[in-house]
């Protein structure tokens, strides 16, 4: 039984599709209720298991909700893939206004706090279990300063956490994406893009290829690989990891 939180597009279905792929049956869990169900009927055409939940994982509650919701329908939770987040603008730090910086980090940052927070009591409980947070190489990036930040957080969360559940059958990594070609389903800022906006994320795309030592972005299968082995029982001896899958980059 795997969740993946932030699966209706992108690095997040790539994860849940893999997952199906490989025996697990998945709920997609993200607060865009078309688009979520949308990817879960993608997964069952293809004769997979799969099922939305849909939440805010913002907000505590709907966070705690959630796994709630999980626990209820399946009765235990084996993996939980941690993948809310995403830049919402890009410029210089001094440019942001203090709302955007603070909604930076709910969106980056707060997301994987409340899902670590819910999931382990039912983790705990069952004895076993392994989570997987989404971190990104954007902690050494251009025009995204607080998104940076939340990202590090991530990746601090990860280390911490695993050392305080290391006798308790539960395995906490991170996988942290260089650039990935993905296809957005959901508007990135529900307000359109100003010229400062593209010029922006143009600069974020220049200085990511140029620090990726392969040259390239990576798709979204090549994330989902990572993410599966760490939540495999392949992986039984690695926690507390970061894992750059970015081309040879690193945060």
């Amino acid at each position: 039984m795997a969740i993946v939180t932030g699966a209706a597009q992108g690095i997040g279905l790539a994860c849940a599709r893999q997952m199906a792929v490989e025996g697990a049956t998945v709920v997609i869990a993200d607060r865009a209720e078309d688009a979520a169900n949308a990817a879960a009927e993608g997964l069952l055409a293809e004769g997979l298991e799969a099922s939305t939940a849909v939440h805010d994982l913002e907000q505590r509650k709907e966070a705690e909700a959630l796994y709630r919701t999980v626990m209820e329908r399946h009765g235990k939770i084996d993996i939980a893939v941690h993948n809310v987040g995403g830049t919402i603008w890009a410029k210089p730090y001094w440019e942001y206004e203090p709302d955007e910086i603070i909604a930076e980090i709910n969106r980056s940052l707060w997301p994987t706090l409340w899902c670590c927070h819910a999931v382990l009591p039912h983790m705990r409980k069952a004895g076993r279990g392994a989570i997987v947070n989404i971190g990104s190489v954007a902690t050494r990036g251009v025009n995204r300063v607080p998104y940076a930040a939340a990202k590090g957080g991530v990746s601090a969360l990860t280390s911490a956490l695993s050392l305080e559940l290391s006798d308790c059958g539960i395995r906490v990594n991170c996988v942290a994406p260089g650039g990935v070609n993905v296809t957005r389903v959901t508007p990135r800022n529900p307000a359109p893009p100003t010229e400062a906006d593209k010029e922006g994320f143009g600069e974020v795309m220049e200085q990511t290829l140029r620090d990726t030592p392969l040259g390239r972005f990576g798709e979204p299968h090549e994330l989902a690989a990572a993410v599966c082995f760490l939540a495999a029982d392949e992986a039984s001896y690695i926690t507390g990891q970061t894992l750059y899958v970015a081309g040879g980059g690193i945060g």
